[in-house]
């Protein structure tokens, strides 16, 4: 695998946003008054560079040359903007969190009550290697794990096996590395800035996006944001090789990727059309139409993804709600998507095919490709 430095191997031509400490934010999410770093229109897409938090934080030194070291990387492949914003991005270890995210983007045209659109194109690996953690008594098992009280971090290379990509892990320390996983890239963290003057926190999710860690958004994928403010101020971040649902350690297999994202404002009318009042994260994927529902308590969080669930089937398919109450029992999986980002996640799969197949009628016909059209970019 090459390694991705910052402006390397990017496509002739492409509009490119490098990760950098005048390009991201660390531990905060950008809020209404931030400037945006890009300007783009509508229908555009750009490369967007994005770096891991593991190997920057305080408790690894904040020297990921140094931390990766040990590991045996040597220092041409450690990337340096991850070099750069652990020396120079300000940063409060006390009150921030530990993303890293790239922006924010203006998306010209972009008004509240629209919704955004991002489409995943391309990502990535920008290096072989990736660490997973346990930090702060934190993950599904506080006060359990880690049992010594300081944070346990993994370090996980990659590597060709089979002709696939793979995770690998040894099943006791120091020993072979004969646990393998496949890599499924996706970014954790993709958002838009809420309507508000303060920068939210890095970690828990909400309407506006953020920390969301849905696995499913992976290439070919879509994320449709509910945009809170003239522009969007879209932003990415917190870039995973592979994840279970739940994150149930904390974090995944954390590694800088390198994303090729589009851009596409739907209009509220248009968005009302194809998935009704779209209050939170929705993901679009060539089989699922994936509502959201997030809260603290993750009971009611999977109160909210029905309630979201049944508010789509209404309004895109005009299913009568005791109908699509029935077919959500029957016939759709709601998943954890995680437990440890202090707001929980839990995600409904409903299977397009379902709805649109062969003999359906009232299949989404004025709404289909709706979130393929958007304002003129004014």
């Amino acid at each position: 695998m090459p390694i991705l430095q910052p402006g390397q191997s990017v496509p002739e031509g492409a509009t490119y946003l490098p990760a950098g400490p005048e390009t991201i934010l660390w531990g905060r999410l950008p809020s209404r008054l931030d400037a945006p770093v890009l300007t783009i229109r509508s229908g555009d897409s750009v490369v967007v560079d994005t770096v891991s938090h593991e190997g920057i934080l305080p408790d690894q030194g904040q020297d990921p040359a140094a931390y990766f070291a040990q590991h045996g990387v040597g220092e041409d492949a450690v990337l340096r903007d991850a070099v750069a914003i652990a020396a120079r991005s300000p940063r409060d270890p006390a009150a921030d969190g530990p993303h890293v995210v790239t922006g924010p983007i203006r998306v010209e045209g972009a008004r509240p009550g629209d919704l955004l659109a991002i489409t995943i194109e391309r990502l990535e690996p920008r290096v072989p290697y990736g660490v997973i953690s346990n930090r702060h008594g934190k993950g599904a098992l506080p006060g359990l794990l880690p049992r010594s009280g300081t944070t346990v971090s993994v370090f996980a290379p990659v590597e060709e096996r089979d002709g696939a990509l793979v995770g690998t892990l040894p099943r006791v320390e120091g020993g072979p590395r004969d646990v393998a996983f496949p890599l499924a890239p996706f970014l954790g963290t993709m958002g838009v800035a809420p309507a508000s003057d303060e920068r939210p926190h890095s970690v828990p999710p909400g309407p506006h996006g953020g920390n969301i860690d849905i696995k499913l958004l992976v290439e070919g994928t879509t994320l449709h944001l509910p945009v809170q403010v003239e522009g969007a101020l879209a932003y990415v971040g917190d870039p995973h090789f592979a994840q279970g649902d739940g994150e149930v350690a904390l974090t995944a297999l954390e590694a800088s990727l390198r994303a090729t994202l589009r851009f596409d404002v739907v209009p509220r009318e248009q968005a009302l059309a194809a998935f009704g009042d779209v209050t939170g994260p929705l993901v679009r994927t060539p089989e699922h139409l994936v509502p959201t529902g997030l809260d603290p308590d993750l009971n009611e969080a999977m109160r909210k993804a029905v309630h979201a669930a049944l508010s789509l089937l209404q309004a895109r398919y005009g299913m009568e709600e005791h109908l699509a109450y029935a077919y959500l029992s029957a016939a759709t999986d709601f998943d954890v998507s995680q437990v440890v980002d202090i707001t929980t996640g839990v995600h409904a799969r409903i299977r397009i095919a379902d709805l649109e197949g062969p003999g359906s009628e009232g299949a989404a016909s004025e709404g289909t490709s709706s979130e393929e059209q958007s304002h003129d970019g004014d």
